[in-house]
């Protein structure tokens, strides 16, 4: 069998040069070898101006051995070689790079094209679809291609260090990235994260950056670290204290004078405020550490409160434990927050108080919640997204059925074994989160929400699902199916072109091979595809 063979997509005739063709700097034939065997290559600090034809063509030429006539053993026979998945290429002096990059799709890390002297990323970056980690760090880049934001599959894209003036908006788009590091550039705005719900770390110190609004964070639902260290931020947004995940927050050597109390109702291990003018706290309480300054901001919202209960009595009530609903904070950030209290029931006073105020967004998650609150009908006209997460829900009652503006409904880790069908209603909804339950099949009425663009149902015990019906699913983009009792994946699936990231690893099938998978979702869809019988 020939190597053209196992690889159809390229040019029968690509692996072979003309002789005597100078292929530039030489790698030693051991290293690509070895490369061949294990599927990873070494090449930093080699004092490169450019990539070798030989690294970009490895797995489509014939290897020199083989021309040479020499015989093979049966673990040496090059046309059984690994695909190279891990190019490390950084520390050298690479001042470009070649569109031959298209040639290694099978790439999962390229570590580190940093520190070299790139000014430029080719936009068939976007090729390498399997791509998990980017590192472009100390280089000379000016700017990025939009079409990185069509590597569905990256996790980890650093650009430290570089001349970035600005990030495209397609960044935004990125629904797998988990690590964003933009740390040393000459940003002055930033762009928004609408489809960025796994991103956890965001790195932006030592920029330029003159504004944080709420349209830049409403949709790090998943943030755990945020760095905005050394810029020019004069303030801070109220929806700050909507990122309830966020343990990290570094805004020191920036302009801010005060802080919005709401910060206080953050659950952070760590808070950077070093270096700016506060006028509203006092330096030897930011001196005592994180937690002495949340405790000061908490304080100064029960100051809030009591003014606010002087001034106008019947718009403060109080809830069981003895807090304060602060209807000025519920009004600002338009969320209905009663999250990680390991409460049962969730009190009327919190919903009274919403009688007169818009509210887009709940937050109930980390409770010991058994049912959904029947109260949750009274918001029906106004909200968008609702957070049920880690719970002990095991039915969803009718109530949420009428919530038919709703767009997210997270409801991952309860004990959730079926969705009523009731749930067709919801015409709205673009993404539900269904991980972490007890589903044995993919819940039926899923299929007739045409609206859903991301269904997130990993770590369950789903045992198949229909592709037809699937397919007829168009707005479709995001399923995750990892972790379930898949036996066998049927072909049709491949027919469900919308899709842009599939997920289908942790499952006990045996096709397609996970040599597949690690190519990405277009190449699992087009060896499904090819695999309907005629």
């Amino acid at each position: 069998m020939s190597r053209q063979l196992r690889a159809p997509r390229f040019d029968p005739r690509a692996g072979f040069h003309a002789e005597g063709k100078d292929r530039g700097p030489s790698v030693p034939q051991g290293l690509l070898k070895a490369a061949r065997s294990s599927g990873q290559l070494n090449l930093a600090g080699r004092n490169l101006g450019e990539v070798p034809q030989c690294v970009w063509r490895i797995n489509v030429d014939i290897p020199e051995e083989a021309n040479q006539n020499l015989s093979f053993s049966s673990t040496e026979r090059w046309w059984d070689q690994t695909d190279l998945t891990k190019l490390i290429i950084s520390s050298n002096k690479l001042q470009s790079l070649s569109d031959d990059l298209r040639l290694l799709p099978a790439l999962t890390v390229l570590d580190d094209l940093s520190s070299n002297r790139l000014a430029t990323v080719p936009a068939d970056f976007a090729l390498l679809s399997s791509l998990l980690r980017l590192n472009l760090s100390s280089n000379q880049l000016k700017n990025l291609p939009a079409e990185i934001s069509r590597m569905k599959r990256l996790k980890h894209l650093d650009c430290d260090a570089n001349l970035l003036e600005t990030v495209p908006p397609d960044v935004g788009s990125m629904e797998s990235l988990e690590l964003l590091y933009l740390r040393r550039n000459k940003l002055r705005v930033l762009p928004e994260f609408p489809s960025c719900r796994q991103l956890k770390e965001l790195h932006l110190a030592e920029n330029q950056i003159e504004k944080l609004g709420a349209e830049h964070l409403q949709h790090l639902q998943a943030i755990l670290v945020l760095d905005l260290r050394g810029n020019k931020l004069r303030s801070v947004p109220e929806e700050m204290a909507l990122l309830q995940s966020l343990e990290r927050l570094d805004l020191s050597n920036n302009d801010i004078s005060s802080l919005p109390c709401s910060l206080g109702n953050l659950h952070l291990k760590f808070l950077a405020l070093e270096g700016n003018p506060l006028r509203t706290i006092r330096r030897e309480i930011i001196a005592k550490g994180t937690q002495e300054v949340l405790k000061y901001l908490r304080s100064k919202i029960k100051d809030d409160r009591t003014n606010q209960n002087d001034s106008v009595p019947e718009t403060a009530m109080t809830l069981p434990s003895e807090a304060r609903v602060n209807i000025h904070a519920i009004a600002t950030l338009k969320l209905l927050d009663y999250s990680d209290k390991q409460a049962t029931l969730i009190p009327d006073d919190l919903f009274d108080a919403t009688k007169t105020t818009l509210i887009t967004s709940i937050n109930f998650s980390k409770n010991q919640l058994c049912e959904i609150p029947q109260r949750i009908v009274e918001l029906k006209e106004m909200v968008l997204d609702i957070n049920l997460s880690f719970n002990k829900l095991s039915f969803i009652s009718h109530e949420l059925c009428l919530l038919q503006k709703l767009t997210f409904l997270d409801l991952r880790n309860n004990f959730l074994s079926s969705l009523p069908e009731e749930m067709s209603s919801l015409t709205k909804l673009q993404t539900i989160n269904l991980s972490f339950n007890r589903f044995k099949v993919f819940p039926e009425v899923l299929y007739r929400i045409s609206t859903l663009e991301a269904v997130l149902i990993s770590n369950n015990q789903v045992g198949s699902v229909d592709p037809q019906k699937m397919k007829l699913m168009e707005n479709l983009n995001t399923l995750d199916l990892q972790n379930n009792d898949l036996l066998q994946i049927p072909p049709e699936l491949g027919n469900c072109v919308q899709l842009r990231t599939l997920l289908l690893d942790g499952n006990p099938f045996r096709v397609p091979r996970a040599a597949i998978l690690m190519k990405g979702t277009a190449a699992v869809l087009e060896y499904l595809r090819d695999r309907i019988p005629a």
